[in-house]
This record gives structure tokens, C-alpha cells and sequence, in this order.
């Protein structure tokens, strides 16, 4: 399963890097594979603070328990 997360503001890691590996793991099923792109979010705020209590930590938890 592969799940990738982005930052719409992200001015390190531009949008569509991540995105991109969706594509270069082929050998993945579609239906395995989720983005997420995070509104409003920059690229420290994919992992730190508020926006990742409350959003990108229970996405990823999610993704987790549905991918088991």
C-alpha cells in the first residue's frame, strides 16, 4: 500500500513530487494507493503542530488500519 501526503503551500517540496511516486510504483494496485494533499498546509506543517494532531496523523492511522 502507498499513501502520499503533501502540502499545498509546501515551498521546499513542491506539489506533484510526492504525487510522482504514485506513479513510479507500479507494482502497487491502484485501489492500494491514496494522496492527500494538505489545504493551507506548508511543508513543516505536514508533520509538526496542530494541522498534524488533527489531520495528517489520523489519515495516516486510517490508511494504516484500512491497508492491514
Amino acid at each position: 500500500a502507498l499513501l502520499t501526503i503533501e502540502g499545498e503551500l509546501d515551498d521546499i517540496s513542491g506539489l506533484g513530487q510526492t504525487r510522482a511516486a504514485q506513479t513510479l510504483c507500479h507494482g502497487i494496485s491502484r485501489d492500494r494507493k491514496q494522496h492527500y494533499t494538505a489545504p493551507g498546509c506548508g511543508h513543516y506543517g505536514i508533520f509538526s503542530g496542530s494541522r498534524w494532531r488533527e489531520t495528517i496523523c489520523p489519515k495516516i492511522a486510517a490508511f494504516i488500519r484500512q491497508s492491514a
